[in-house]
């Protein structure tokens, strides 16, 4: 505890720490909190898992403490932006723990509860807020919270904020904050589109980079199989049923690029009887609590996410992750297997590539400066696949809801008391289009249209879909 007793951090958060078994700070915390004591904005290149909340929460928790400012009614003095609703609980809970001991008040608001309840919670205003950018205008927009008294502004994981379509809600918050402000702003990669989005933020900032960007975890093993899309199901429920029969598989996550494809490998899953749950934008706010709780404790050992998942899930223990699709934005391969080799442990991420996406893992490969080693399909493969029993077409295990949920709440149809779809801060319901689903972020105001230009996109069905 010596670094942080040295950096002048109040006593009830120095013992926060200590019950959290805090010692030496990560690279990030010993580069951003000096300069963030000193006041200075910050300029953060650093991806999740890096100890970047604390590097914000401890110094920003202690000037609050310090400075003497009151709350005011509808009104926040610190602001957190997340993109997803899990990423926004996480560093809710984080900076609620370094802070226990002290008397500030935090809450968290995100689409899939209703709007008026988390009014009320705001009606006395807050010392810290963390929200999710589409909900956060709709209470301001309601007149339920109002930004002119905000102190410190955090904008995290900028990138997938402008993957997701926010750069109007973003827009929007930057000409609402006040002149006078701290200002940090955190993304895993920063292209010319991020800088310039950071400038309308930060002011003369400091630098940190922790990682050269797009760098992907130095202690996980890569793999791809070839393999045809039609068989990649087989392949799949073998490969887990025998890692979580030999021990070898403690807890993974497989990764999907839509929400009808994530919740089609969960049925395959359960007829196999393998207890997996399904993660996106149309699951309500309920399911997908129910569904990350369950993975976090270990009761579900399969967690099935679409790309909305890859920064919002900080769970321990994740051995492997599996790109049942791999994604057609290469950067977003390295947020994926991130969610493993965490806090130090090893982890093994294995890609199953169709003939229609080699373009894709060649992006990823340039990227990455990583060739993923090949493994072959086993050699009793087709024998095994036959074997395989068919999926119901109703929820099984893990994706059943408890008795007295509401029936249908995780279709995507359903609307929140708060006018939102059910999956979360959707302006628009998403519809099928004309060759596939159109997949939006639970959490997000707009379709992710960003799209590749050469080539159908794997997997056939999805043709002309964005990201859930």
């Amino acid at each position: 505890m010596s670094y942080f007793s040295e950096l002048g951090l109040p006593e009830p958060i120095l013992r926060a720490l200590a019950a959290k078994g805090y010692e030496e700070p990560t690279p990030i915390q010993r580069q951003a909190i000096p300069a963030l004591m000193e006041g200075r904005d910050l300029l953060g290149i650093a991806q999740t898992g890096t100890g970047k909340t604390a590097a914000f929460a401890l110094p920003s928790l202690h000037r609050l403490a310090q400075s003497g400012n009151k709350r005011k009614p509808a009104s926040c003095r610190m602001l957190v932006l997340s993109p997803t609703r899990e990423l926004a609980a996480q560093i809710a809970d984080n900076m609620a723990y370094y802070a226990k001991h002290l008397s500030l008040d935090i809450q968290c608001i995100f689409g899939g509860v209703p709007v008026p309840k988390q009014a009320r919670k705001l009606v006395g205003g807050t010392d810290v807020l963390v929200a999710t950018p589409g909900r956060l205008l709709d209470l301001i927009d309601q007149r339920a919270l109002t930004l002119r008294d905000v102190e410190i502004f955090v904008l995290d994981e900028a990138d997938q904020m402008m993957d997701l379509g926010f750069i109007k809600p973003l827009t929007r918050v930057a000409a609402m904050l006040p002149e006078k402000r701290q200002s940090l702003f955190f993304s895993a990669t920063m292209p010319s589109a991020i800088q310039q989005l950071g400038k309308r933020f930060i002011k003369d900032p400091v630098k940190v980079e922790i990682a050269p960007q797009a760098t992907t975890a130095e202690r996980v093993e890569q793999y791809v199989t070839f393999v045809n899309q039609a068989e990649k199901q087989a392949l799949l429920t073998l490969s887990l049923k025998a890692g979580l029969d030999d021990g070898k598989i403690e807890r993974c996550l497989v990764f999907t690029r839509t929400k009808h494809g994530a919740d089609k490998v969960v049925r395959h899953l359960a007829a196999a009887g393998i207890n997996a749950a399904a993660i996106h934008g149309n699951k309500s706010q309920a399911q997908r609590t129910r569904a990350l709780d369950g993975f976090r404790e270990g009761r579900v050992p399969v967690l099935v996410a679409t790309d909305i998942a890859a920064r919002g899930i900080d769970v321990t223990g994740v051995s492997h992750v599996f790109n049942f699709e791999i994604p057609n934005v290469a950067e977003q391969y390295v947020h994926r297997i991130g969610r493993t080799a965490r806090a130090g442990a090893d982890g093994i991420a294995i890609s199953y590539v169709a003939p229609d996406e080699k373009p894709y893992l060649r992006d990823i490969e340039r990227l990455t400066r990583v060739k993923l080693d090949p493994v072959p399909l086993p050699s009793d493969f087709v024998m095994q696949a036959q074997t395989l029993p068919k999926p119901s077409r109703q929820p099984a295990g893990a994706e059943r809801a408890p008795q007295g949920e509401r029936r249908g709440s995780g279709s995507g149809r359903g609307r929140g008391a708060g006018g939102r779809s059910a999956g979360g801060d959707n302006r628009s319901r998403s519809r099928p289009q004309s060759g596939g689903e159109r997949r939006t972020d639970g959490d997000s105001g707009n379709a992710n249209r960003r799209s590749r230009p050469r080539g159908p996109r794997p997997g056939g069905s999805d043709k002309g879909a964005a990201r859930a």
